[in-house]
């Protein structure tokens, strides 16, 4: 079974007739669901903020080279940062993993946007301050910058999945 005759081969093939040979017939079909298949591979294993973008196409080899087209654009760059942005600003450790894997994963993030041109860390580290401002006064108003120990157990330094 050759999924990519659709892909390999320049012209689609002649539309079957009823003087079209049985050898015509299968090399159409052949091409038609490779052609299918092909497309709807490709449209699936797509990232989500892409599709939108993408032209529509019938053909998997127009679409391949309009694939081709839009990766070498600013438009890709622009949304492969988009996404790793936003799963670097809003990805959260939730116990669930070990916490070296969480920590990998978020560096590898970060060198995958720096190596897109996006210095990410000269302007985190911006923001850290002002952070750090804006949690230091969260609670002031309340609780005057001391805790209440109210119901606690003894002292937990670190705040576990069950605490």
């Amino acid at each position: 079974m050759a999924l990519d005759i659709a892909i390999l081969i320049n012209e689609e093939p002649v539309a079957i007739t009823n003087e079209s040979s049985e050898a015509e017939k299968a090399h159409y079909l052949a091409w038609e669901r490779s052609n299918r298949l092909g497309l709807n591979l490709m449209r699936m294993t797509m990232a989500d903020n892409i599709k939108p973008s993408m032209p529509k196409t019938e053909k998997a080899r127009e679409f391949m080279i309009k694939v081709k087209e839009c990766s070498q654009s600013d438009l890709a760059d622009k949304s492969i940062v988009g996404s790793l942005m936003g799963e670097l600003t809003t990805k959260r450790f939730d116990w669930s993993q070990p916490i070296h894997d969480h920590v990998t994963h978020m560096s590898n993030l970060a060198a995958k946007l720096k190596t897109l041109g996006m210095d990410e860390e000269g302007r985190l580290k911006k923001m850290k301050d002002q952070a750090v401002h804006f949690v230091s006064h969260d609670g002031a108003s309340s609780s005057k910058g001391k805790p209440s120990k109210k119901g606690k157990k003894g002292k937990s330094f670190f705040k576990g999945p069950e605490s």
